[in-house]
């Protein structure tokens, strides 16, 4: 029932088209059982059976007059155009039923089609979005692929098997009704026995359906570890060949492909099950039924007539392709329950990262930045242990220590890409916390180890962190990141594409670019985060010169493993297993004998 909740609450903003598809359905419904019920007049005249009527009088709203006067009708028909007349007249006004009927068949579909399509862009946008809203630490023990695939094939699957199914879910149980009300009008004994056999059968296809759910879910999981193969795989594709481990992918691969192909040939299976089901029942309730009503017709019990039973058994098989359609969508749901599920996972994960109601806006950094007594644990495993730190503006302050010691935690604490479990982080003495989000992270320029860049233009990557950009003020940060000149060599210049990651250009151009960015932002704070420790020589040279012209009147947090490129720092703080154990200067922390700091120097230099 949750799940149904949840599809009723994407489907809230398109009640309308819902009504509108339930009111189309009703009256084609009603058009179809005018078709069907034609049969009966049809044999009468054919087997020229019509009663001679006296007119029935003034109209009345009941089964009788309408009864009555449609054999008048028919009777005075067939004295002024004969038997082959009231043929035609049956047929053509069955034609005219056909026609109402499958015109609104068409437009309750195409009202279906709108709820369809919209609902499922909705969820998929609702995903996306929650993504964009999820910590760091959501992705830490996530799969990439795992989540890739529930945006993807789990929100395919609700629209294939959920989704289509809902079309027979608002059709067919209106079609049921109004023929067995029609079922009930004719013969109430043999309708009652009717629905005495179908919740029997309604048990049976229960019962094989039970299990799709669970086997759909456990498909869907191996789904997302196939794809996390291949994307590790296409991510690691260098260290893959370079260290000849192609087999052992491949057999990597081949595992989980065949894990999923298992599952997927159980659910395949079991929902193929539904169709033939749901048929061989629905064949023994009308033979049965035939055989009950051709003795109430033989016997003469009640009004059942040849000709009445004939057109009863007729309305009633048209009840058995709406049964077995509901059959099939109880099936098809079931199985994309599972994805639901899955979805509803992403969807209820905690937000960590929320903004107050009453957040403060804030639009600059005028004092300092300070972490006061601040804890932070993973798995409860701590990682940041009582850090108390204080940078005020315009300073550079470097963070070392080994690796593991939590220097990036510490950096990622600062725009909040998680908080701290306790203590304070205070920038102009306001705790980060009851800032606003957007304009913290305004405050800040990030330049990463790993340079991130997106599969666009140099020109859409630079300007990737403000609202407009000005040609003039692009070039100009990339001239001062030292990029100019890389980017004009190109065949398109600053509208050249860098590529996937921006795998067209080498290590030391990525990183130009994404000082380029962090420039063109121009935030009043910085975060290095070892900003040039994967580059040769040369690179790093032009990389430092840019980040030199990058802190310029800046307040910056450096994160370094190579000591040599923070010695000019004005503070330099040390983290060894969470904890600051040494604070100051490079001159400062080098006259400390069996300081940290000058032990890691000393490794260096070696």
């Amino acid at each position: 029932m949750k799940n149904i909740r949840l599809l009723l609450k994407y489907f809230a903003p398109y009640k309308w088209s819902a009504v509108k598809n339930i009111l189309y359905n009703i009256l084609s419904a009603l058009f179809a059982l005018f078709t069907f019920t034609l049969v009966k007049p049809f044999l009468t005249v054919l087997f020229n059976r019509v009663e001679t009527v006296a007119n029935p009088g003034h109209f009345q709203l009941n089964a009788e007059y309408l009864g009555a006067y449609s054999k008048y009708y028919l009777s005075d028909f067939i004295d002024k155009y004969g038997q082959s007349g009231a043929l035609l007249l049956v047929v053509l006004i069955v034609i005219g039923a056909s026609l109402f009927k499958n015109g609104f068949i068409f437009l309750a579909n195409n009202c279906m089609a709108f709820i369809r399509a919209s609902t499922v862009r909705d969820l998929r946008r609702k995903l996306y979005h929650k993504v964009l809203r999820l910590p760091l630490s959501f992705f830490t023990d996530a799969r990439k692929g795992d989540v890739m695939t529930r945006i993807s094939n789990d929100v395919q699957e609700v629209e294939i098997s959920v989704m289509s199914s809902l079309t027979m879910m608002f059709r067919d149980p209106i079609y049921i009704l109004i023929y067995v009300i029609y079922l009930f009008v004719s013969s109430y004994e043999l309708t009652l026995f009717a629905l005495v056999l179908l919740p029997v059968s309604g048990w049976l296809i229960g019962r094989a359906g039970r299990t799709l759910r669970s086997s759909s879910l456990l498909g869907q999981q191996n789904l997302g570890r196939l794809l996390s193969v291949v994307e590790e795989t296409l991510t690691g594709l260098r260290i893959v060949k370079g260290f000849n481990a192609e087999e052992k992918m491949k057999a990597q691969f081949a595992e989980s492909n065949e894990r999923y192909a298992k599952v997927f040939k159980r659910v395949i299976r079991k929902a193929y099950l539904a169709s033939p089901i749901s048929e061989f029942l629905a064949t023994i309730v009308v033979m049965v039924l035939m055989y009950v009503g051709g003795n109430l017709v033989i016997h003469g019990s009640g009004k059942m007539t040849p000709d009445s039973l004939i057109a009863y058994l007729v309305v009633f098989s048209q009840i058995i392709q709406p049964a077995k359609n509901i059959t099939t969508a109880y099936f098809a749901i079931q199985k994309g329950m599972a994805s639901i599920d899955r979805i509803d996972q992403v969807l209820d994960a905690e937000e960590t990262i929320t903004e107050k109601k009453n957040a403060i806006a804030v639009t600059g950094f005028n004092d300092s930045i300070e972490f006061k007594g601040v804890w932070y644990a993973y798995n409860n495993e701590p990682v940041l242990r009582d850090i108390n730190l204080k940078i005020k503006k315009g300073q550079t302050v470097a963070i070392v220590g080994k690796s593991g010691a939590g220097k990036s935690t510490l950096a990622d604490l600062l725009p909040r890409f998680m908080d701290s479990d306790q203590g304070y982080i205070l920038i102009d003495g306001v705790d980060i916390r009851d800032l606003k989000i957007k304009d913290l992270r305004y405050l800040m320029g990030i330049v990463s180890q790993q340079p991130i860049l997106f599969n666009t233009s140099f020109k859409e990557n630079i300007a990737f962190g403000v609202e407009t950009a000005e040609m003039e003020k692009v070039e100009n940060a990339s001239r001062i990141a030292n990029a100019h000149e890389f980017i004009m060599e190109t065949e398109q210049g600053y509208e050249n594409y860098v590529g996937e990651s921006g795998n067209k250009l080498s290590g030391g151009q990525r990183q130009r670019i994404s000082i380029a960015r962090a420039i063109m932002a121009n935030p009043p704070i910085l975060i290095l985060d070892e900003a040039t420790s994967a580059l040769d020589t040369e690179s790093e040279r032009l990389v430092q010169d840019a980040i030199l012209k990058l802190m310029k009147n800046r307040t910056s947090l450096v994160i370094a493993h190579r000591l040599s490129t923070i010695q000019h720092a004005d503070l330099i703080v040390v983290i060894d297993e969470g904890r600051i154990v040494e604070t100051g200067t490079h001159t400062e922390l080098m006259k400390k004998q069996d300081g940290v700091y000058r032990k890691l120097h000393s490794f260096q230099a070696i």
